[in-house]
C-alpha cells in the first residue's frame, strides 16, 4: 500500500536503508534499555508504546491495500485491549490472551521485516542486515515464552539471584535466551520444567538453522550479485 507520508518511521519499512536503522534500535533496545532499565516500569511503557507505532508503521507500508492493513491491525489493537485490561482485573483468561497476542504480535513484527529481506531484487547488505535483525526478533520472541513460564510455573527456572537493582527479570530472560539460541549456555539460567527444556531444545536447534539457511543464503546471493 502506497504511502504519501514520508515520516521517520515509514522510512523504515519504505527504504532498505532502514534495516540497517532496525537493527541499530534494536541493539540499543536488547542490549542496553532492557539490561540498564528494564526494572522501571514506566520508561518502559513509553518504549512499548514505540515498539507499537514501529509495528503500525510497518503494516501500513507493506500491507497491499487498506482492507489488509485494518485486518492485520487487528492483532495489535487485541493486545492493547488485552494490556489494558490486564491492568485493572486479572484471570487465567487475560493471562492466556496476554500470552497469545504477545507471540502473535512478535510473530507478525518478524513476518514483516522477512516480507522487505525477501522481497523481488537484488540481496545488498542491508538485507543480510535485516536477517540479522529477524534474528534478534526470533530471541526476543523466546524470551517472552520463558518469561511467561518462570512467572505462572513454579520452580520451571533456577536462576542466580542478581545483586543489581538494575537487573529486571527481562532482561535476565533476554541474556538466557541470546546464550540459548547461541549454544553458550554459561548456566546462571537453568531451565527446570520438562516443557521450559523442550522450548530450550527448539530455540537451539533454531538457532544452529537459521544463520546456515537464511543468512549463509543470503550472504551467498550477494557474493554472486557482485561477482556477476
Amino acid at each position: 500500500m502506497e504511502l504519501k507520508n514520508d515520516r521517520f518511521l515509514y522510512r523504515l519499512w519504505t527504504h532498505e536503508k532502514g534495516l540497517s536503522v532496525m537493527f541499530l534500535l534494536l541493539c540499543i533496545m536488547q542490549f542496553i534499555v532492557v539490561p540498564l532499565f528494564g526494572s522501571y516500569s514506566r520508561f518502559m511503557v513509553f518504549v512499548n508504546i514505540f515498539w507499537m507505532l514501529f509495528i503500525m508503521a510497518g503494516i501500513i507500508s507493506l500491507a497491499k491495500d487498506k482492507k489488509q492493513a485494518l485486518l492485520i491491525s487487528i492483532i495489535p489493537f487485541l493486545f492493547l485491549m488485552v494490556q489494558w485490561i490486564d491492568f485493572f482485573q486479572t484471570n487465567l483468561i487475560v493471562v492466556f490472551a496476554d500470552l497469545f497476542l504477545s507471540v502473535a504480535l512478535m510473530l507478525l513484527l518478524i513476518t514483516l521485516v522477512l516480507i522487505k529481506v525477501l522481497e523481488p531484487g537484488p540481496v545488498t547488505q542491508y538485507r543480510i542486515i535485516g536477517s540479522i535483525v529477524v534474528y534478534m526478533l526470533l530471541v526476543n520472541l523466546w524470551c517472552t515464552v520463558y518469561l511467561f513460564i518462570f512467572k505462572h510455573i513454579e520452580g520451571s527456572f533456577q536462576m542466580a539471584v542478581s545483586p543489581f537493582e538494575s537487573s529486571s527479570e527481562q532482561a535476565n530472560f533476554m541474556y538466557f535466551s541470546y546464550i540459548t539460541m547461541t549454544s553458550t549456555g554459561y548456566g546462571e539460567i537453568v531451565p527446570i520444567h520438562p516443557f521450559a527444556r523442550s522450548l530450550v531444545q527448539i530455540e537451539v536447534l533454531t538457532g544452529v538453522l537459521y544463520p546456515v539457511i537464511l543468512i549463509g543464503r543470503l550472504v551467498s546471493d550477494a557474493n554472486f550479485s557482485l561477482k556477476k
